[in-house]
């Protein structure tokens, strides 16, 4: 059984949409396109915290933000060594 959900708090929420009706989604699939396992997560969970700070939880979605950036700079300095 297929479930289509057309409730806009699942599917478009207003915190995840920029003006002019660009999606946070569609910006980390852009940008993480070319990434692979946890630094395509941390940076994919880092764009979304910023993207919602200002409409969802402010300071705290930033300290998730570089929360997850510091996971990737971890990650990735392990990765280059």
């Amino acid at each position: 059984m297929i479930f289509l959900e057309t409730d806009e708090k699942v599917n478009h929420p207003s915190h995840y949409m920029a003006p002019g009706g660009m999606e946070t989604i569609d910006v980390i699939s852009a940008f993480t396109a070319d990434l692979q396992g946890l630094i395509a997560f941390d940076i994919g969970n880092a764009i979304k915290y910023i993207c919602r700070f200002n409409k969802k939880n402010g300071t705290e979605d930033l300290r998730k933000a570089i929360w997850y950036l510091n996971d990737a700079i971890n990650n990735y300095v392990d990765k280059e060594n």
